[in-house]
């Protein structure tokens, strides 16, 4: 059970029964999905989850803590369900290198061990050979055995290399500098393996920085270029590698005329059709770009939370998600897992990580996905990055319906300009019981446009309130939506239309019984308006009808407490009736008061 900050307060072993029915093996701890709208801490967990829709299908989270200090590559062979990370290890030519090899449900199996640095990964298109970059080979692995089956020595690399097996061939980078200080911004080649020929011709393409490849569907690959100092304006490109050489079929830099827009590179992704691309760039957030051409998609991915600096991008292997990591602190979510469609405005299911248990954020290039998309495999580090996680998140395959099932109601029945509204609805829907209360957005649309009201929590009977307080007299339609998340299905919207009036004023006034021509009348009284503050004192008119007719007195201002005065010399002996009135604005009515003094000599 929770208690009301969603701190779990159970015996641990106990809440992962009964919440999830099951637990993996090893490190699995209670599925920790959620879309954010709200947040809540697991302390218990070590993650903190912002929940809104949420999810309560039961989504498993396995975390293994890697037995690595520095990070470089994570490959997934999804043939024989395994997990491959590499220890990067640079600094010095006598460091050993290590790939860490674990199960589909985050368990270890070995550790292989290379007799240098280990970088950049990449396997077969049958995942019978994992490659693996050492500092001065390319070395080749069996992935039933894990033994080494052969190797080749290539050109020294002493910063890292990026790998990427595509058209029957293996690319890798060959960065090389004397000094590590320079490794970001030194010339790396674009090299090529050759498994048959076992040999390692150079393509002819290089560049400066740490050159990042990926593989794509129909023989692509693309090389992207992260910013540095030999590179204001970065590139990317696409290659067709289906022939001997490797021909560049499109490229791009992004930055305009004034050299703002910069590439700043961290992560390529392309679709499992070969259609598009996803860039994570640490400045812009997700760009997501056609393949031919790399220009701009016509519609993008919404931007990532405040805060949050995108790190990673990876497409499901079956095309339903994407999953875009970042660098957040606190509750800000480091992990979105989304539909791949940018036109579905599902809720994406949010992680934030923030812990000795967890990590604090996705590492750069720390995505991957198994091919039928069951599962995603995410590398977090903490903030020194000194320490990584594996975790093995599996999204929840089954959607629910949701709906409204009454019409909005409102209160009060008769809207005011400038005061508090209620409107109110119901919302069921099938399945479980979610783990954490849904919640529906509403806007309201008024002469003024369109306006967002927030979010509002959804009850354990499916009532729920929206609060607002118009601010124009006239129709204001109220629209309440649930736009669904990887467990539930969105819901068609329900909308309501309030006639909202002017806001009542009133004026009360104080006399005397009897005045006199010598010494005069005075009255006092209070001025009252709901609604929205006026944004001047009231001007009241005051007139004055005796037995000689009607006439105006000179008008009064009502101070800051709402009361004023009235003082006059009546003219004649007799009843003197003194009406104070105020016209009214166009979110105020009018409204008037009388009083009636006997006037003696």
């Amino acid at each position: 059970m929770f208690d009301g900050r969603y701190r779990c307060i159970t015996d641990p072993v106990s809440t992962r029964s009964s919440l999830w029915g099951a637990q993996l093996k090893s490190a699995h701890r209670p599925g920790r999905l959620a879309a954010v709208l709200l947040a809540a801490q697991l302390a218990g967990a070590g993650l903190t989850l912002a929940a809104a829709p949420a999810a309560h299908a039961a989504a498993s989270d396995a975390v293994a803590k890697l037995p690595i200090t520095s990070y470089s590559a994570l490959a997934v062979d999804s043939a024989h369900q395994r997990v491959y990370v590499a220890d990067s290890n640079m600094g010095s030519y006598y460091n050993y290198g290590v790939i860490a090899v674990y199960t589909f449900q985050g368990e270890r199996i070995t550790t292989i061990s290379t007799q240098q640095h280990v970088s950049g990964l990449a396997l077969s298109d049958d995942g019978s050979t994992l490659y693996a970059g050492e500092r001065e080979k390319i070395m080749r692995y069996d992935t039933t055995t894990y033994q080494l089956i052969g190797g080749l020595y290539v050109s020294t690399d002493t910063c890292g290399r990026s790998l990427a097996f595509s058209g029957g061939k293996l690319y890798f980078t060959t960065p090389y500098t004397s000094s590590a200080a320079q490794c970001d911004a030194t010339l790396t080649y674009l090299d090529s393996y050759l498994p048959d020929s076992n040999t390692a011709p150079r393509t002819g393409w290089q560049d400066y920085g740490k050159l990042q490849l990926e593989a794509g569907a129909g023989d692509r690959m693309l090389m992207g270029q992260p910013l540095n100092a030999q590179a204001a304006d970065p590139f990317l490109a696409v290659y067709d590698a289906s022939g001997q050489t490797l021909v560049r079929t499109a490229g791009r830099r992004f930055a305009d005329a004034d050299g703002k827009g910069a590439l700043n590179l961290k992560d390529i992704a392309v679709s499992p059709d070969g259609g598009e691309v996803a860039v994570a760039d640490a400045s812009a957030g997700t760009r997501l770009l056609n393949t031919g051409d790399l220009s701009d998609a016509p519609v993008g991915y919404p931007a990532l939370p405040s805060g949050a600096t995108a790190s990673a991008v990876a497409f499901s292997g079956d095309g339903k998600y994407l999953a875009r990591g970042a660098a957040a602190t606190g509750s800000t979510p480091d992990l979105l897992v989304q539909p791949a469609d940018p036109n579905d405005s599902t809720a994406p299911l949010e992680f934030a990580f923030e812990g000795s248990l967890d990590g604090d954020r996705v590492a750069p290039r720390g995505l991957e996905w198994s091919a039928d998309g069951s599962r995603l495999f995410a590398v977090t580090t903490n903030a020194a990055g000194n320490q990584f996680w594996l975790h093995v998140i599996q999204p929840p395959a089954v959607q629910y319906d949701v709906r409204f099932t009454d019409a909005l109601t409102h209160s009060p029945a008769q809207a005011v300009a400038g005061e508090p509204l209620a409107v109110r609805g119901k919302l069921a829907y099938d399945g479980p019981a979610p783990a954490e209360p849904l919640k529906v957005a509403a806007t309201r649309t008024d002469a003024d446009g369109s306006h967002a009201l927030g979010t509002a929590t959804v009850k354990d009977d499916g009532t729920f309130t929206v609060l607002d307080e118009p601010g124009l007299v006239g129709d204001a339609t109220y629209t309440v939506s649930f736009l669904g998340d990887l467990t539930h299905r969105p819901a068609e919207d329900v909308t309501t239309t309030v006639s909202v009036g002017k806001a009542p004023t009133s004026i009360a006034l104080t006399a005397p019984a009897e005045g006199s021509l010598s010494t005069g009348v005075r009255i006092t009284g209070t001025f009252t308006a709901q609604g929205k503050a006026l944004p001047d004192r009231a001007v009241l008119k005051v007139t004055r009808t005796d037995r000689l007719g009607t006439g105006a007195l000179s008008s009064v201002t009502v101070a800051a407490d709402g009361t004023f005065t009235v003082d006059d010399l009546p003219r004649t002996r007799g009843d003197a009736t003194y009406t104070v009135s105020w016209p009214g604005d166009d979110l105020h009515e009018g409204s008037t008061a009388s009083a009636t003094v006997y006037v003696k000599r």
